[in-house]
């Protein structure tokens, strides 16, 4: 495909995005705003995604919700308690609005994030861990995807881990430094509408790690020097994908 062709339909897609008629513009996160405090938000955000990996996400936010809204389990989202909780008392938290569904594995993933955020700053929260680096996204990723990897468990994969800092923008009153660093989120949806686009080849479907690379690669690449972030289609392709990839004709007129 010419790459003008292409760019003219992630223009559309943007569009259409912006004119809510992907047929789902409330993103799984929305349910949070108007909720969720302003000085909890980073930690809530951070500690939930750490989980959002082969899961309906509405599912999980809406647990996320229901877990911060109740008193008794709302401690699970204060990084600092969840460091230094008993391990059990922890699992009967996050297992009582389903916000973790595996009972050992789960748990065990909260606690070592919170752990990691906690250890990285002297506030020991995520806009601690955050203000170390500057709002910097390079020195970011050589802390959590490299020396402090183990510590993040599954936040530290690129697929969570750039969406990540996508949600903490779009949620939070963050202005990254290097914000092209964000590359694209290669979730499922996001895989069958680079292949929809021609950009790769149906191979990319099998949704491996080589694949999502292959996938998040092409994006960086194609919209090089377009003042587009890659990150900045993942939420216009991820409703594409979901709605039935809507035609894009009417708005190529």
């Amino acid at each position: 495909m010419i790459k003008d062709e292409f760019l003219n339909n992630i223009k559309s897609l943007i569009k259409m995005h912006s004119e809510g008629l992907l047929g789902g513009e409330v993103m799984p996160e929305d349910v949070l705003i108007g909720v969720v405090n302003e000085d909890d938000i980073m930690d809530v955000l951070t500690l939930a995604m750490a989980l959002n990996y082969q899961r309906n996400s509405y599912k999980l936010w809406e647990a996320v919700l229901n877990a911060y809204q109740d008193d008794e389990t709302k401690w699970i989202f204060n990084t600092k308690v969840v460091a230094n909780c008993d391990i059990d008392i922890l699992r009967e938290a996050l297992l009582l609005h389903r916000v973790g569904l595996q009972p050992n594995r789960h748990p065990e993933i909260w606690q070592r994030v919170a752990r990691g955020i906690m250890n990285s700053s002297e506030k020991g929260d995520v806009q601690g861990l955050i203000e170390s680096v500057q709002f910097d996204i390079f020195p970011l990723k050589e802390f959590m995807q490299g020396t402090r990897k183990a510590d993040f468990p599954y936040l530290s994969g690129p697929k969570i881990f750039n969406y990540w800092l996508y949600v903490l923008e779009s949620y939070t009153n963050i202005s990254w430094s290097s914000r092209e660093l964000i590359t694209i989120a290669p979730d499922t949806h996001i895989l069958k509408a680079t292949v929809k686009l021609g950009l790769c080849s149906e191979e990319v479907l099998n949704g491996g790690a080589a694949d999502r690379k292959v996938v998040a690669n092409a994006w960086e690449t194609v919209l090089k020097g377009t003042g587009l972030a890659p990150i900045d289609v993942h939420t216009p392709l991820w409703l594409w994908s979901r709605a039935g990839f809507t035609s894009l004709l009417e708005f190529q007129k």
